[in-house]
C-alpha cells in the first residue's frame, strides 16, 4: 500500500532518551516498562516493549530511541502505553531497536 508523504508527515517519530526501565511480569509475552524522555516540547511517556531478547533494563538506560508520540495511548496488561517504540526484527523475530548515530537532542523529528 502507497501512501502519500503528507500522511506520512501526520506521525510524529521523535528522539528520546531512555530514562527508565523496569521488567513487566503481567505483560503476555516478556517485556520491559520503558519511559523515555522526548525533550521540553513532549516530556517524559512510557511504553511497553517487547526488546528482552538483545536489552537488559542496564543497557537500555541512556540508550537514544525513535518513538511515535502521537499514536495515542493504548493499555497493555493494566499498564498504560503513550509512545510506540521503534525498531525491526531479527531473522528470529527478537526486537531490534531504531537508535541514532550520531546523538541529537531530545525531541527531534524524524523527517
Amino acid at each position: 500500500m502507497t501512501i502519500s508523504y503528507n500522511d506520512f508527515a501526520k506521525v510524529e517519530i521523535r528522539s528520546g532518551s531512555i530514562i527508565k526501565v523496569e521488567p513487566f511480569p503481567r505483560a503476555l509475552k516478556p517485556a520491559y516498562k520503558v519511559w523515555a524522555d522526548f525533550g521540553p516540547e513532549i516530556g517524559i511517556l512510557q511504553t511497553s516493549a517487547q526488546v528482552t531478547v538483545h536489552y537488559t533494563p542496564e543497557s537500555l538506560i541512556r540508550r537514544q530511541v525513535l518513538g511515535a508520540v502521537n499514536l495515542g495511548t493504548k493499555n497493555i496488561a493494566g499498564f498504560e502505553s503513550q509512545f510506540l517504540m521503534l525498531g525491526c526484527s531479527d531473522n528470529q523475530g527478537a526486537v531490534c531497536l531504531a537508535t541514532l548515530d550520531p546523538k541529537v537532542d531530545n525531541g527531534k523529528k524524524l523527517f
